[in-house]
């Protein structure tokens, strides 16, 4: 049958993306959102839309129920999953069908059978793909460390653990089962060697039902941050021809072995001897696809369309071109444990050249909320050569605005341009090695002169009429007989405080005191040009209440007036463990209660927030004296978890009063 109204049962960047799709084949399209979700830039460019009551995804996303009569409601005739959520969900794909409606994905029964890591690891091994030997927990030995526990069901890094220890295995298996439980409904968990410093690599197919496969290449995915990925590429870098021959061969015949239809990924971890490991076969589209359509010149999800149609495939797919970067713009602050931010995200600017594409689901002046993950966009780049690809992303998001809550974009750009990136040095572990070099301040930056000017822009602003005059360009400034102004700016987010001064002399444009060498080329309320050492220097300055960002062509900076706003941690007694952001208490530490002793750095509580959780762990050795934080409780960010007492005893004692 032909497809002629689509609902995509999904939110955000994915869903926008198959609407882009269906309007560029005459396909009426359908959302559903959360109340959270009801202003959404998917709600928004989507043709109808229909209302999944409440926030929480277990009761709006998650209820295929509800998206099945939301699909009816509409009039629609086929449902898409996008990734996430239901769309590896079986039961849900037989709903779908008994509906009559057309499912954009694999069959029920294939769905199935991948759908728990164990089972699908007996099936491959019966097709001969290569497979890590599993470990039994109960009867794993010294020899067996370090062992991955991963959850059967699901993925996106929820349900693993590495242990290193065989002490800390019993704690770790309950707390991988836990999440599982909580994120899948399967608290099944199994145990299989870690390979360290091991490369995630994975095949991109896609098949009809008439019996043709198609292997799209490799993609590289191992720059990854708790066991989730951030920056990907195709094809795969530095794999010889007999191992990409060997990985397709793997994937098209797991894809066989379970008569798969459309579009679906077959994951393979490859050790630093080049040797590779069947991980899963996610049966949906993945999050990393442009890179492959960046590369083979295809449209995946129109594919996926025409699959669902009954269409066959051509006998093989078109030769690749050239390579493709992709990088995850997060909100999340990596400095600190990657904690996500959530806010109104107040631009949304990445530019726009030949090679470059965005994805994303949000537009300037959206909101950030708690219940969903935090990324915001994908930001793909595609040249003739991997160096010119990663050369390209890392300058365009180098110059984009991104206005709001923190990002990871100083991360992304300075993992693209590390020599271990460059030199396709890549694994799992390369975050863990080099998070602290690629978070700390990056040679160049200057957010001194950034804080002058902003105040130099403001300066000018509150004394500007609305539709302000030109730039006023002026020579060197001079001192004037009037004492200076001064400004105090927080930088975020390390909490730095600038102080600035300027005068303003009778010309009314403002002058910086006390910065010798410093010229003022030109100031508006948005734009000041700074000129040092004979090299002028852009300044794109916005304000937003008491929050300015100041971008330049090779960073971007942002402050908070002060003295507004204070750290709440200044308001507590210490020892205090406050909540870092909004979420959910999912559990306590066994036996936590008031009066328990802890120890400096013992995990207390977790907190789920955005589709990850976060320990809030022990500030001090001491004892627990209050505890306020209850399991299924939403918190604030700020709110008070619990507080540590610490033991005097565990203070060290300076050595010259030893």
């Amino acid at each position: 049958m032909t497809i002629g109204t689509l609902l995509v049962a999904n939110r955000g960047e994915i869903a926008c993306r198959i609407f882009r799709t269906c309007r560029d084949l005459g396909i009426t399209t359908v959302a559903v959102h959360s109340d959270a979700d009801a202003d959404a830039l998917h709600v928004r460019e989507a043709d109808l839309a229909v209302r999944l009551p409440g926030a929480a995804p277990a009761d709006t996303y998650l209820r295929g129920d509800l998206v099945v009569a939301a699909a009816l409601a509409a009039g629609a005739d086929a449902v898409h999953p996008g990734y996430g959520f239901l769309s590896e969900n079986a039961a849900f794909a037989a709903a779908v069908q008994d509906a009559g409606l057309v499912w954009v994905g694999p069959p029920v029964k294939a769905i199935e059978l991948m759908a728990s890591k164990t089972r699908a690891k007996e099936l491959m091994a019966a097709a001969g793909v290569p497979l890590l030997a599993p470990v039994d927990p109960a009867t794993a030995g010294p020899g067996d460390l370090p062992l991955l526990l991963k959850a059967a069901s699901g993925g996106g890094g929820r349900g693993m653990r590495v242990v290193r220890e065989l002490d800390a295995l019993p704690g770790e298996l309950l707390a991988a089962a836990a999440e599982a439980a909580s994120a899948f409904g399967d608290g099944e968990v199994f145990a299989e060697p870690y390979v360290e410093r091991g490369r995630h690599v994975e095949v991109q197919v896609m098949a009809d039902e008439h019996g043709t496969v198609w292997a799209l290449g490799t993609r590289d995915c191992s720059l990854q941050r708790r066991h989730q990925k951030v920056i990907e590429e195709a094809p795969a870098p530095a794999l010889d021809d007999a191992l990409r021959t060997r990985l397709h061969e793997a994937a098209v015949a797991a894809a066989r072995t379970v008569g798969y239809r459309g579009a679906g990924t077959v994951e393979f971890l490859v050790s630093a001897r080049g040797r590779p490991y069947f991980l899963e076969m996610n049966t949906r589209l993945q999050v990393e696809h442009p890179v492959t359509e960046a590369v083979f010149g295809l449209d995946l999800v129109a594919l996926q369309l025409r699959v669902a149609e009954g269409e066959p495939l051509e006998p093989a797919p078109p030769s690749p071109s050239g390579h493709a970067v992709e990088a995850r713009l997060y909100a999340e602050d990596p400095a600190r444990d990657w904690q996500p931010q959530t806010g109104v995200l107040r631009t949304l600017d990445v530019p726009d050249a030949p090679g470059l594409r965005l994805d994303t689901g949000y537009t300037g002046g959206d909101t950030i909320g708690v219940h969903y993950d935090p990324m915001l966009a994908k930001v793909i780049a595609h040249a003739p050569t991997r160096a010119g690809a990663v050369r390209l992303l890392a300058r365009a998001l180098e110059r984009a605005r991104i206005h709001g809550p923190v990002t990871n974009r100083d991360l992304l750009v300075t993992s693209l341009r590390h020599p271990d990136f460059a030199a396709a040095r890549l694994d799992t572990g390369f975050y863990d090695r080099h998070l602290d070099d690629l978070t700390a301040p990056a040679p160049g930056r200057d957010p001194a002169t950034a804080a002058l000017a902003a105040a130099l822009a403001a300066a000018v602003r509150s004394t500007t009429a609305p539709g302000g005059p030109a730039p006023t360009r002026f020579g060197a400034w001079r001192n004037v007989a009037s004492g200076p102004q001064r400004r105090r700016y927080r930088g975020e987010p390390d909490g730095i405080a600038y102080e600035v001064a300027y005068r303003t002399p009778r010309t009314g444009v403002p002058e910086p005191h006390d910065a010798p060498g410093l010229r003022v080329l030109a100031v508006t309320p948005g734009r000041v040009t700074l000129e040092a050492g004979g090299v002028a220097r852009h300044f794109t300055v916005t304000a937003d209440r008491d929050r300015v960002y100041v971008d330049t062509a090779d960073a971007s900076y942002a402050f908070t007036a002060l003295p507004r706003f204070t750290d709440p941690a200044t308001h507590t007694e210490p020892g205090s463990l406050l909540a870092p952001m909004p979420g959910t208490v999912v559990r306590l530490a066994e036996g936590l209660v008031t009066g328990a002793p802890v120890e400096a750095g013992q995990p207390l509580i977790w907190l789920e927030a955005m589709k990850m959780e976060h320990r809030i762990l022990a500030p001090a050795s001491g004892t627990l004296t209050a505890l306020h934080a209850v399991p299924g409780h939403q918190v604030e960010v700020g709110a008070l978890l619990a507080v540590v007492q610490e033991d005097p005893a565990a203070i060290p004692v300076p050595e010259e009063t030893a």
